[in-house]
């Protein structure tokens, strides 16, 4: 599991994109791919997995 940060979601048109703590990469994160309600600024843990276009967070939940 990745731990990261919530840099950014919208709650509205369900995505995002979380930078992970280590490398502070960015990855997209789909409403679809949460397990608890995200916000701006949360402590999280997720999996990624291969998207259309590169990486994205799953299974995303708040620490």
């Amino acid at each position: 599991m990745q731990k990261g940060t919530v840099k950014f979601f919208n709650e509205t048109k369900g995505f995002g994109f979380i930078v992970e703590n280590d490398s502070k990469q960015e990855y997209f994160v789909h409403v679809s791919g949460l397990i608890d309600e995200i916000r701006e600024g949360d402590e999280v843990e997720f999996e990624l997995t291969e998207g259309k276009k590169g990486l994205n967070a799953v299974n995303v939940k708040v620490l």
